[in-house]
Parts: C-alpha cells; sequence; structure tokens
C-alpha cells in the first residue's frame, strides 16, 4: 500500500489580499535565482512563508512548494513529499523513486536521490523548489538530503528554504562560491516606509510620521511585534501616550526593568550599573578603572549583582569574567545616555586605558574608537598589539577609518595609508589607490626626515602589492624598488613585504633563479622580524618555484610548513598553500588528499575581492580533478562557469589558461573541430599540438612540439620541459618513430622520477600506456616505469580506453551497457534501474553514438573489444 500524500502540504499560500509589497526583497529573490540556494532564515513573525508566497505568485519560473513538519524527519517520507513536489512541476517525474520507496527496504536515499536528479537533468524548464518551515524536521538525515542535492543540483533547478535556524548545510561553501542568496533579520525588518504602510494601510490606523518611527524603532522592524503593538492600540483612546510608552518603557519589558530593578537598587549601585554598561565584558578590577570610586569595590559588586541574580551572566567558572543580559545593556546604556551622556567619552577612554595596560590592544582601540579619541585609536593601529593580518581586527578598524571625516585622515597621512593597506589585507583593492594618492598629498611638503620617508616606502611597497594583484609586473618592479630606498633599515616586516612582490615579479617574468633569490632573502628578513604573514607570503613563494622546477617533496615540506605557520587561522594568503599541496598530492596521484585542498584553496580564494581572480586557477584544477576522476561533464560545468566570470570580469591574465583547460575537455568529448578553433583563437600552441594529434596529424603535432621543447629547453623550464617532452614521446610513437619516442620517453622518465610524478604520464591516458609497455619489453634500468605501469591498472577500464572513444561513458551508461549486455529489454532495465522507459532509451542512443555502433549486438561488441567490458 502506497504512503498516502497530503495534499495541502504541497499548496502554495496564497497572498494576502492586503499586504505591504516588499520589492526591494522580491527582487533580491529574483536576481538569486541563478544561485543554487536562497535561504530566508530569521526567527518567527519576520513574515518568511509571506514573502516566499507572494514571490511563488509572481515569479516567472514555474514553483513547486512543500511545507515541512516533523513527520518529514524521516528520510523516507522526506524523499517522498520532494518527489511529490516536483511532480507538481513535472507530472510522472520520479515514478520509479515513488514507487522503490514503498518496499520494505528500500534503495539507499542517496542512489534515488540520484536518480532524481537525473531525471530532472532531462527536463527543458528551469524551476523552483521552496521548503517552508525547514527547522521543523528535527534529524541529521534531511541536512545530509538536502547537501547532496546541493551539490549534485541540476542548472534547471532553483532550492529556496525558509527557516528559524540555519541548517547545517556546507553554507560557508556556497558562500563563497557565490551559489547562495541570503535572506536574513536585517533584511526582512520593516524599513520605516514599510512600518508606515503596514501600520496606516494594511491594519488601519491614522499615525503620524513621528509615532511610526518610534514604533519602527522600538520593535525594530519586527512584523510580529508591530502587529501587536496595532492591535494594542485599537483599544486605546491615547495613542500618543500609548506609544510614547510602547516605545520607552514598555510595560512588559522596560517598566519592569526600570521600576523594579533600577529604582531598588542604591545610588552606587545604579551609577555602577549605568557607567559599567559601556562594556561588553567586565571584570573586578576594569569595573574599578572605570568608576574610579574607591568607596565600591568592582568585584564586591559585581558578586552582589550575581548574588541578587540582577541580569548578570558569568563568563568563566573562576567568576572573573562577567557580561549583562543583552537587553538588560541596551536598557542601562540608553538610559546612560539620557541621564549622564556628557561622561561617555571619558568612561571609553577609562576603559581604553586599562585594555591598553593588559595587553588587549583590540579593546583598547574600540573603546578609543567610541570616545572619537583619533590620536590615540591612530596610535594603537600603527602598534603590535592589534594583529592587522586578523580579518575580525582589520573590519573594525576598517569601519572605524571610514567613519571619519576627511580631515581626520588628511591630519595623519599615516591613518590613510593605514586604509589601504588593511584593505589590501582584507582582500579588497577598490578603493587603495586613491587613498594611497590622499597619503601622499597629505604629506609634509619637506620630506626628509626618517618618519616621512619611511611613509613613503610604505606607500610604494602597498602600491606594489596592488599591482601584483593586476599582474602589473613593471608597476611591481619599479615601486618594490621604490620601497627599498625609502624604507627605513629597521623596517624589516615591509622591507620583506617589497621583497616579495619583486620576488613574484621575477617569476612572472621567467627568470626564476633570480625570483629564488629574492624570495629566500626576503624569507629571511620576515624571519628576523618575526612576521609570520610575511613569512607565509615569502614561503610560499619559495614553495611556488620549487614546485615549479619539478622539486614536488621540497616544495611539498614548504607549502605544509606555511600552514603549520597559519595554525587554524583561515587567511586568505594560505590559499596558495593548499593549491600548491592539491597540485603534488595531484601529480603523486592521491587524489582524495588533492581534492581536500583544492577545495579548502578555493574557500580561501573565494573570500578575495570579486576584482582579484585567484579563485580562477582554483577552478581550474578541481577541473582537471573532474577529468582524472572521470567526470567529464562535472569539468565542463565547472569550466563553462569560470569561462563565464572570466569574460565579465576581463581577466585578460587568466583566458589562456582557462581555455587549454576547455581544449583538454573538449578533445575528452570527442568535439575536436571546437577543440581546433579555441586553441587558434587563444593561440595556445600546446593545445594546438594536442588537437594535431587527435586529428591524426602527427607531423604537425610534432612540428609544433618541436617548437615548444626549443624554447623549454633554451628557459631552463623543468615543468615546461617534462610537458612538453611527454607529448612528444607520444606524437614520434604516433608518426612510427618509435626509437625515438621510448628514447624522449626515457629522458623524460629521468627529469621526472626525483619528483615522483605519476599522472604526468598516466593523464595521457592509452597511448602512453603502450609506450610504457614497449619501454618495459625492451629495457627497464628502474622501478619507476613498472609504478607508473601500476598506477594505469588501478583505473577503470573505461578511463584507460576514453582516448579511443568519441566520448567516455557516464556511469549511468555504463550501468545501462551492462544490462543491454546481460540481455535484458529496455522496460526491464528502467524497472531494476527506477528510470522511465524513455530516459532508458535515451541512454541507449548516447552509448550507440559513443561506442560508433548501430545496434545493441555491435554496442556489446565494440565495449568488450575496448575494454569497457570484460570478454566473454
Amino acid at each position: 500500500m502506497s504512503t498516502p500524500i497530503l495534499a495541502t502540504k504541497l499548496y502554495i499560500p496564497l497572498p494576502r489580499s492586503k499586504a505591504v509589497i516588499r520589492t526591494r526583497l522580491i527582487e533580491r529573490l529574483n536576481e538569486g535565482i541563478a544561485h543554487k540556494l536562497t535561504l530566508i532564515s530569521a526567527p518567527a513573525g519576520f513574515g518568511k512563508t509571506t514573502l516566499l508566497s507572494e514571490w511563488a505568485a509572481n515569479c516567472e519560473r514555474p514553483v513547486a512548494w512543500l511545507s515541512l513538519d516533523e513527520g518529514d524527519s524521516d528520510p523516507t517520507r522526506f524523499l517522498i513529499y520532494l518527489t511529490a513536489a516536483v511532480q507538481t512541476i513535472v507530472p510522472h517525474m520520479g515514478e520509479g523513486i515513488l514507487r522503490a520507496l514503498q518496499v520494505p527496504q528500500p534503495p539507499p536515499i542517496e542512489s534515488l536521490l540520484t536518480i532524481l536528479l537525473n531525471e530532472i537533468t532531462t527536463i527543458s524548464e528551469s524551476f523552483v523548489l521552496i521548503l517552508d518551515d525547514y527547522h521543523l524536521v528535527d534529524t541529521g538525515s534531511a541536512d545530509k538530503t538536502l547537501t547532496f542535492l546541493l551539490e549534485h543540483l541540476p542548472p534547471q533547478m532553483h532550492l529556496a528554504i525558509a527557516t528559524r535556524e540555519d541548517p547545517q548545510l556546507p553554507l560557508a561553501r556556497l558562500r563563497t562560491r557565490s551559489q547562495m542568496t541570503e535572506v536574513r533579520v536585517a533584511d526582512l525588518r520593516f524599513t520605516p516606509d514599510e512600518a508606515a504602510e503596514f501600520l496606516n494601510q494594511v491594519m488601519g490606523l491614522d499615525l503620524s510620521a513621528q509615532n511610526i518611527a518610534a514604533l519602527e524603532t522600538r520593535t525594530e522592524g519586527w512584523v510580529a511585534g508591530l502587529q501587536l503593538a496595532a492591535l494594542s492600540m485599537r483599544g486605546q483612546k491615547d495613542v500618543d501616550h500609548f506609544i510614547q510608552s510602547f516605545t520607552g518603557s514598555h510595560h512588559f519589558v522596560l517598566d519592569y526593568l526600570v521600576e523594579e530593578v533600577l529604582q531598588q537598587q542604591s545610588e552606587s549601585i545604579q551609577t555602577f550599573l549605568l557607567h559599567t554598561s559601556i562594556l561588553d565584558r567586565m571584570c573586578g578590577s576594569l569595573c574599578d578603572a572605570i568608576l574610579l570610586d574607591h568607596t565600591i569595590s568592582g568585584q564586591a559588586a559585581l558578586e552582589y549583582l550575581q548574588h541578587v541574580n540582577l541580569f548578570i551572566v558569568p563568563l568563566d567558572n573562576e567568576r572573573r569574567w562577567y557580561r549583562y543580559h543583552h537587553l538588560f545593556a541596551d536598557l542601562l546604556r540608553q538610559r546612560l545616555r539620557q541621564k549622564d551622556a556628557s561622561v561617555l567619552d571619558e568612561l571609553h577612554i577609562r576603559a581604553s586605558v586599562w585594555y591598553e595596560a593588559h595587553a588587549l590592544a583590540i579593546e583598547a582601540f574600540h573603546h578609543a574608537a567610541a570616545a572619537n579619541d583619533v590620536e590615540r585609536a591612530a596610535r594603537l593601529i600603527e602598534g603590535e598589539g592589534i594583529p592587522k593580518h586578523f580579518r575580525g581586527a582589520v573590519t573594525a578598524v576598517l569601519d572605524w577609518l571610514a567613519s571619519l571625516p576627511t580631515t581626520a585622515l588628511d591630519a595623519n597621512p599615516l591613518l590613510w595609508w593605514s586604509y589601504a593597506s588593511l584593505l589590501l589585507v582584507n582582500g579588497q583593492t577598490t578603493g587603495v589607490e586613491e587613498k594611497l594618492r590622499a597619503a601622499e598629498a597629505a604629506l609634509p611638503e619637506v620630506n626628509s626626515d626618517d618618519k616621512t620617508r619611511n611613509l613613503i616606502g610604505q606607500i610604494a611597497t602597498a602600491r606594489a602589492t596592488l599591482a601584483l594583484t593586476r599582474y602589473q609586473v613593471d608597476i611591481i618592479v619599479d615601486q618594490a624598488g621604490r620601497a627599498l630606498e625609502y624604507l627605513h633599515p629597521d623596517n624589516l616586516s615591509y622591507r620583506a613585504t617589497a621583497l616579495w612582490t619583486l620576488g613574484y615579479a621575477r617569476f612572472v617574468q621567467g627568470d626564476r633563479i633570480a625570483a629564488a633569490q629574492v624570495y629566500t632573502e626576503a624569507l629571511a628578513i620576515s624571519e628576523r622580524a618575526g612576521d609570520t604573514f610575511t613569512i607565509i607570503l615569502t614561503a610560499t613563494g619559495l614553495g611556488q618555484v620549487q614546485e615549479a622546477e619539478n622539486q614536488l617533496y621540497l616544495a611539498a615540506d614548504t607549502f605544509r610548513r606555511v600552514l603549520q605557520l597559519a595554525g587554524d587561522q583561515p587567511l586568505q594568503i594560505i590559499y596558495e598553500a593548499h593549491l600548491g599541496l592539491a597540485r603534488i598530492h595531484y601529480e603523486w596521484n592521491d587524489l582524495e588528499i588533492a581534492e581536500q585542498h583544492g577545495q579548502q584553496s578555493l574557500q580561501l580564494a573565494r573570500q578575495y575581492d570579486t576584482v582579484i581572480d585567484r579563485f580562477v586557477v582554483c577552478e581550474l584544477f578541481l577541473a582537471r580533478l573532474k577529468l582524472a576522476q572521470d567526470d567529464v561533464s562535472g569539468a565542463a560545468a565547472i569550466l563553462a562557469e569560470v569561462d563565464q566570470f572570466v569574460r565579465q570580469h576581463n581577466f585578460v591574465y587568466r583566458m589562456p589558461e582557462v581555455a587549454a583547460a576547455r581544449v583538454l575537455v573538449l578533445l575528452h568529448q570527442g568535439n575536436v573541430t571546437a577543440a581546433a578553433q579555441l586553441a587558434q583563437t587563444h593561440d595556445l600552441p600546446f593545445s594546438r599540438a594536442r588537437v594535431h594529434l587527435a586529428q591524426g596529424d602527427t607531423s604537425a603535432a610534432l612540428a609544433v612540439l618541436e617548437s615548444l621543447r626549443g624554447q623549454a629547453e633554451t628557459k631552463n623550464w623543468q615543468d615546461e620541459r617534462l610537458k612538453v617532452m611527454v607529448l612528444h614521446a607520444i606524437a614520434l610513437y604516433a608518426h612510427g618513430k618509435k626509437r625515438d619516442a621510448l628514447q624522449v620517453l626515457v629522458d623524460a622518465l629521468a627529469l621526472a622520477e626525483p619528483g615522483g610524478c605519476i599522472r604526468l604520464f598516466v593523464d595521457e591516458g592509452l597511448p602512453m600506456k603502450q609506450l610504457l609497455q614497449e619501454l618495459a619489453s625492451n629495457r627497464i634500468e628502474t622501478d619507476y616505469p613498472r609504478r607508473l605501469l601500476a598506477a594505469f591498472a588501478h583505473l577503470g577500464a573505461h578511463q584507460i580506453v576514453q582516448s579511443a572513444l568519441i566520448e567516455p561513458l557516464s556511469e549511468r551508461e555504463l550501468e545501462v551497457l551492462q544490462y543491454i549486455a546481460d540481455g535484458l529489454t529496455n522496460r526491464e532495465i528502467a524497472d531494476r534501474l527506477y528510470l522511465s522507459l524513455n530516459t532508458v532509451k535515451v541512454h541507449a542512443r548516447n552509448i550507440f553514438g559513443k561506442l560508433d555502433a548501430n545496434n545493441r549486438t555491435q554496442a556489446v561488441a565494440r565495449a568488450r573489444e575496448m575494454g569497457v567490458l570484460p570478454r566473454s
């Protein structure tokens, strides 16, 4: 007996006849439809469901709706309703899945979800699936199901979730990949205009602008709070008085706190409470420093407040640090501003002095900024106490700098420079050059003193760093030289940073020996300075040179040291160390570890400003990894997205790399014509050589490769030499020059063995396997070729022979092919795989095309001949 479907769970709620149209939010939802996920997360009463119903009513795409409840915690029921919701858009979609879920022991949820996703890929129309009240699903299985769904979401589908709490989904990864739109409390709060429309038009009141503003402020735009206030006012004769009471001392909350708490305390305790309310946390000696009142002990007062349960929360087991309840603290601060605002700045200064004396520079800065003491805050920024590379600290300083008037910044050019350099540290480049120019304009006309010359050097260092993000090599060299000329000899950190940028420039220019020398010098200076951030930068650069020179074991040690130095800090700059380890482990054929580092690298690189292209190289690596995992369509999808982004942002420097990766994917797909056109358009000689080989034109391939090999030999770039030699050997072998091919292969093996290279050879597929087997039958002086052949043995048969196929078979097509070989009919295959008959027919046609077969018999014979299926 099938599980009954409660149809009301699939109904889209009708928009209210009288409602505030949230135009700004509807527009955001429409813009976010291009991403994978829309997450609307906020407590009860913020209008999540109302917003989604309004959006669904006017959405250009068809919308499927599922209202969840506690019963959907069962994974089988969850998938049943998920499938049923999709069927409201596409009838009969997933019928095989619903049948499979009715059996006593259904197949694994993930395998059934895979089937559903595959069926969704066959539909032409895009749609939206909305899951409302997701917080009611009390189980991790739903989170796992949705995580799998999001990781493999077809482009035709967009998922929207409304919940009171964030689900346990990979939100950070989706956020860093720009695959998620978020709507939260701050977005859902009514604006003043929306509050006015709600109160006067929807609720039928006639309130003044002043009263509306007061209500909006007190409720902080909380829709339910405004509605409760509006309902309460219907029974009030004196609305103005009620609103005044509601905004200042609402009897449910504020009256109680004021009358029952504050007024019952002694005057000294009231003063203690008000003056210490400026603190986010407090201890006895800090309170003493704030009050400067020897008649009351800070520690004794804190213990008294805890004893009488006066809205105070201990923060440690020793009862040393405390904080006030947040609502209570807000009230106290409001009362302090009302009663004695003149002491606020002085209280903050006292707190800043105490925190600085106790080596808590970040807190000291916060209170100096709150007191508007620019000189003190600037001094704290310049000091060593604030970690300049900790995102939380940097963001706070940047917010403060942004709040300062231009006159305050002009009075201290070091603040302009701090503003620019901290933006760079935070991964932002927009506005940096303008702030550096402002710093220069604010410098004294005579700049011969050491302090001014040092600032000029620091400005040049920032310019060199900015140019590095834009690949402006000439500017890097010029500004790094200027920095080293002006920086004080004792300013080791910035001298090391300037050298780091110069090392990068030399590397890009192709002078790897000079790059290694500069990086080594920069590393030594940064170590003398004890500057961990600059050590990480310079060590990473040195590791990249080592990797390029095929010193893979040495490079891996360097990159690991970088990660060890970073510790648990998610610094953006360590993305390069993760990416270096990803490439090295990939080359060593350790694909699992390679993927872990690759994903970590991408997450970090995505944190940079959108005008910085660093995430592109991470995506290119992951696309390459997909090819190694025989996921050609996955690689193509990544590259299509990256190519679009690169073009939109005019990342000219990355276009050839993206094009080269796309050529490789096109060749795997058998689209030689498109690959040839792309290689020609972007002038990619190495890619053209691959295209010539795919076309069977070995003479043209050899001509290109011999020229490239000569260039690589002249530059003495080990990575380029190896890459060219491997393909050169394959081209010679295909051209009939077996002896020459074997000799080139022997030379390549001699260069590759010290680095332990494996994928360099394995990625070439069947031609390289045949060439290695030929070498093994002639002469083998080392164990290295045998290890490479063993790596081929660990690949699936269809991966080894993929170069002989027009396009490799997908996992699903391999399943269907095996059932065809077993003699099953299309209907029988459909029942086995829980697919529709039409889907199986589509797979069969694809199989015939890829195997160049006209019928089932030919397809099976061809597959066995190529090793895709075992011989009978």
